[in-house]
């Protein structure tokens, strides 16, 4: 009798054992995407950033990831959630003009910032909720704004001031919460390698890498506290590229749009990238015939003719666009000369991505469905959004253009 109950205990308690492991192994795995803005591809060595190093080491990384045209902020941070190129999802710049809406978006007004009518695609917090997950966002281009009806379950509206570890707290506060409030999948921004990167050009922004780096480590080490399946994706949204602080750098686009009736015209400037809204659709040929005789350092580009590789064929792109060579700005002279300081060198994007290496970016990945050491090629970060969900059990997408095969090699159950 006795060796039949011993028999019995022991078999409840491998039963139980057994039940803990599967359950473990069960547990949907949790992904937070951090994204340190104006990140260069090259960063990382040549600043050489410990922690990163580390992250590196021990998971996936690839050789360099390419934003999508334009490279700029609020397209590329929407494009790494949607999985859309930016002329499929909308956001086409920094700063546009959509004749529907009769409005012109910036990203420095809130009120178009939030309004869902500029967002189209499926952001991740959504697609995470249609699973029955949780999501949270920390600062991301597009959780502001009620997409489709909806925000993600946790989000904060975006200040500039709210100190970085504060920031980190907050994220791991929500992971703390019980398991079905918590969400599985987290978005955090941090702004500083950029806001350097701007001010000193990408040959002086040690100081905001390395800080980068500090709380790359802040967030690993915290993370080890919690003990979660946390699969941590590190990336960015565009590079950087130097700018001399003289004339020889400018674009006047004063002389460019001179000779051409300003009322033909609404022309909207983002500083390396400008839209021409052409008004009377019969006067775009003349109108680019005049811009294109005075291409400096610059290229114009009618719609039609646009790069098959930007897919930026969008009501809200215009009629024509001119892309500044790397290294160069599209301004004023008069604003050029109250803003610019003279001397040494400033930093830019929105350049080319395909002609300008400067531009691309990076992507980390680190955790326990990563495969430690596994090296990717160069990629588009269209690719981005099918691998996240992936990693979460979500295998039904809405229609995107990226392609999970390009980054399931990194993937390890």
């Amino acid at each position: 009798m006795k060796k039949y109950i011993k028999s019995a205990l022991l078999f409840t308690v491998f039963a139980l054992l057994a039940m803990s492991s599967v359950s473990c192994q069960q547990e949907t795995p949790y992904v937070i995407m951090i994204s340190f803005d104006g990140f260069r591809h090259d960063y990382v060595e040549k600043y050489d950033a410990p922690n990163f190093k580390k992250f590196i080491e021990t998971g996936t990384s690839a050789e360099a990831m390419l934003p999508s045209f334009p490279s700029k902020t609020f397209p590329n941070h929407y494009t790494l959630v949607t999985g859309l190129y930016p002329g499929n999802h909308g956001l086409v710049d920094n700063n546009f003009y959509d004749r529907d809406l009769d409005l012109r978006y910036s990203i420095g007004n809130r009120k178009v910032v939030e309004n869902p009518a500029f967002y189209d695609g499926l952001p991740l917090w959504q697609l995470v909720q249609k699973n029955g997950m949780k999501s949270a966002s920390y600062f991301w281009v597009g959780s502001e704004a009620p997409i489709a009806g909806s925000f993600p379950d946790y989000y904060e509206i975006y200040d500039g001031k709210v100190k970085n570890e504060d920031r980190i707290s907050t994220v791991m506060e929500w992971l703390k919460l019980p398991k079905a409030e918590r969400p599985n999948y987290i978005s955090l921004y941090f702004s500083l390698v950029d806001d350097q990167g701007h001010a000193n050009g990408p040959n002086g922004a040690k100081e905001s890498v390395l800080e980068a780096d500090r709380l790359l480590g802040l967030i690993m080490e915290q993370l080890k506290q919690i003990d979660l399946p946390v699969n941590v994706i590190v990336t960015s949204d565009h590079g950087m590229n130097e700018v001399a602080n003289n004339e020889e750098s400018l674009i006047n686009v004063d002389e460019v749009l001179e000779g051409i009736n300003n009322d033909d015209y609404r022309f909207v400037n983002s500083g390396t990238l400008a839209h021409l809204y052409v008004n009377d659709q019969s006067k775009t040929d003349q109108i680019y015939t005049t811009i294109k005789g005075k291409e400096n350092n610059f290229t114009a580009y009618k719609k039609e003719d646009f790069p098959k590789n930007w897919h930026y064929q969008n009501s809200r792109s215009g009629e024509i666009v001119l892309v500044a060579n790397a290294g160069h700005s599209l301004n004023s002279k008069s604003n050029w000369q109250r803003n610019i300081i003279r001397g040494g060198v400033h930093g830019e994007h929105g350049y080319d991505p395909y002609l300008s290496e400067d531009m691309a970016t990076i992507f980390y990945a680190n955790g326990p469905n990563i495969k430690p050491g596994f090296k990717l090629p160069k990629f588009e970060n269209v690719n981005v959004y099918p691998f996240v969900a992936h990693i979460l059990g979500i295998n039904e997408l809405p229609e995107v253009d990226g392609k999970l095969e390009v980054l399931k090699g990194a993937y390890i159950k």
